[in-house]
């Protein structure tokens, strides 16, 4: 087995991208500006990132060989999504700098070990409960109460694999059934004033930067809006929000970029401040207004965090910047989005158009008062 090499990646190396979505897509087109190929590994081939890399492996995530090949012929690997197995990041680990780490991958791609994770940290979150069945479900409502939410403990997202329990669960088995008796975690409900997200990257030396604080909106479970600087969040608390991103990043040993969803909430002393909600640890939906919208992308400062170069400026290159995300039919609107003055098209080169797939996206940014 060789060992990962040390020391920066320099431009003419090739990145291999576990996921071939449409953030694996802009990790690649980040990555060929600074003169650095890209390798991508996903089981789909009719994956939208291929288009774009010179390189790709079409394997599943649990074929050992495909992965030590891919990992031989690449210089650093990364991911765009969470959801991979644990032992596919151990193989890559074990033949290449993998980034963000296997054991950072462990801790956030679980719901209950991530709460845990960042509640001993001293940040706030909902209360929760681990729930393995019917009878854990009946008691860990009586302890926190409800509105609550069950989510699965891993593979959700967009909404999928939770339920919101607003009422007395008269079947808790009828509930647990619908999310397939998978192991779960019950989150007390926090009433917010707006859903937050830092995105942020750090580098293996512990240099760190953040964007500003946006605020999100989503329809359905999937994020529809973006918004920056969040609109009503006191100097102060977006500072507190960066402070808790750091904090979380520190603590993983984190390496690239990642997004720390959060809920704005006020106490009853009237004091805004914080509740981190999930970490997602990658590229992140919210932070597509920085390809246009700061001065250096969310997908070029992954790539130049993960190859151990100079973060670069995380500034606003106007005074605030907005992202709409085109969902499903959305993005046959193309047409009339070319011809807004100042709107950046962003598509995916999604084949199918299907209800609550991302197609696109648009950007935004305003540059005057």
């Amino acid at each position: 087995m060789s060992t990962p090499p040390i020391g920066p990646v320099a431009p003419g190396a090739t990145i291999g991208i576990v996921g071939g979505g449409q953030l694996g897509r802009m990790i690649a087109i980040a990555a060929a500006q600074y003169g650095l190929k890209a390798h991508i590994y996903c089981p789909d081939p009719d994956s939208p990132a291929f288009e774009v890399a010179g390189r790709r492996t079409v394997a599943p995530y649990d074929d050992a060989a495909a992965l030590q090949a891919f990992a031989d012929s690449v210089d650093v690997v990364t991911y765009e999504f969470e959801n991979i197995p644990r032992a596919t990041a151990e193989i890559l680990a074990a033949r290449r700098p993998l980034h963000p780490s296997a054991s950072a991958l462990a801790t956030t791609q679980d719901r209950l070990m991530e709460k845990a994770f960042v509640a001993g940290l001293g940040i706030p979150v909902a209360p929760f409960r681990a729930v393995d069945d019917a009878a854990g479900l009946a008691e860990a409502v009586r302890e926190i109460g409800l509105p609550a939410v069950l989510k699965t403990r891993r593979f959700g997202y967009d909404g999928k694999g939770q339920v919101m329990l607003r009422d007395a669960v008269a079947d808790p088995a009828a509930v647990m059934a619908s999310l397939r008796d998978q192991p779960c975690i019950l989150e007390g409900f926090v009433p917010f004033e707006a859903e937050v997200s830092v995105v942020a990257a750090r580098t293996a030396d512990g240099a760190f930067s953040a964007y500003d604080p946006c605020a999100n909106e989503h329809r359905h479970h999937i994020l529809a809006r973006t918004v920056v600087p969040a609109p009503g969040m006191a100097p102060q608390t977006a500072a507190e929000a960066v402070a808790v991103a750091r904090t979380i990043a520190d603590a993983l040993g984190y390496v690239g970029v990642l997004a720390v969803e959060m809920f704005l909430v006020r106490g009853p002393d009237g004091r805004a401040g914080v509740v981190v909600n999930e970490i997602a640890p990658r590229v992140h939906n919210s932070g597509h207004w920085t390809i246009e919208g700061a001065q250096t992308s969310q997908f070029a400062q992954h790539v130049r965090a993960i190859c151990g170069w100079p973060l670069g400026s995380p500034a606003l290159v106007g005074t605030a910047a907005e992202m709409l995300n085109l969902v499903g039919d959305a993005a046959a609107d193309w047409p009339a989005i070319l011809a807004e003055p100042g709107s950046h098209l962003h598509l995916y080169g999604k084949g199918e158009a299907r209800p609550g797939r991302k197609m696109g996206h648009v950007t935004r940014v305003t540059t005057g008062p």
